[in-house]
C-alpha cells in the first residue's frame, strides 16, 4: 500500500498510476472513478486504454435543485470516449441523510460511512462509487479497482468486489491500494 502524506488533488496521477498498475497486475479491467468536473475521468481515460471504464458523478440537484454538477458537454465527451458515466444518488446518504437534517437522531447508513470515513475519505467515496456503480448495472459483478477522492481528484484507490446496495454487507475489500495518511 503506498500511502499519501495528505489528502487532494494533488495525489490524483500518482492514484491513477498506482490503480493502473495494480489492476493491470490482477488482470482487472473494470475500473469505477468518482469525477465531479471530469477531470478526473479525463485524465483517467487516458491511462486506462483498453479498460471498462465507469465514471460516478454527483445526482442533479446536489448542489442546486434541478441542476447538475457535470456539465452535459463533458458526460457526452466522456462517453464518446467509451467511458460509462453514472449519475446516482449516494448509496451511503441518499435520504437518510435528509431525515437525518430534519428529525436528528442515529441512522445505519450514515453510521456506515462514518465508519469508512475512519479511513479517509477518499477510502469511503471509493466504496461508496461501487455500490452506485453496481446499481447502475454497470458492472460484471467480478472484482473492480474504485478510485475515489477527498474533494477534488483522487487520493485512494482499492482492489474490491463489488455488490449492489441490496447486498451491501457481500462487498469485499480485496485490497488498498493507496490512500492518505493524515485526513
Amino acid at each position: 500500500m503506498h500511502n499519501f502524506e495528505k489528502p487532494g488533488m494533488e495525489n490524483t496521477n500518482k492514484t491513477l498510476e498506482l490503480a493502473h498498475k495494480r489492476a493491470t497486475e490482477l488482470g482487472i479491467n473494470e475500473i469505477v472513478m468518482a469525477s465531479t468536473t471530469g477531470a478526473t475521468a479525463a485524465a483517467a481515460l487516458n491511462l486506462f486504454e483498453g479498460f471498462a471504464i465507469v465514471v460516478v458523478t454527483y445526482h442533479c440537484g446536489f448542489r442546486k435543485p434541478f441542476e447538475n454538477v457535470m456539465e452535459p458537454e463533458t458526460k457526452k465527451a466522456l462517453t464518446q470516449r467509451g467511458a460509462t458515466v453514472v449519475q446516482s444518488s449516494h448509496a451511503l446518504s441518499g435520504v437518510e441523510r435528509s431525515v437525518a437534517k430534519k428529525y436528528s437522531g442515529i441512522y445505519p447508513v450514515l453510521l456506515i460511512a462514518d465508519t469508512l470515513r475512519l479511513f479517509g475519505h477518499g477510502l469511503k467515496v471509493a466504496v461508496e462509487i461501487s455500490i452506485m456503480a453496481a446499481d447502475a448495472g454497470a458492472l460484471s459483478g467480478r472484482d473492480i479497482v474504485s478510485i475515489g477522492g477527498t474533494g477534488r481528484g483522487a487520493d485512494a484507490a482499492l482492489v474490491l468486489k463489488p455488490a449492489n446496495q441490496s447486498d451491501f454487507f457481500d462487498m469485499k475489500i480485496r485490497e488498498i491500494i493507496c490512500k492518505p495518511i493524515d485526513f
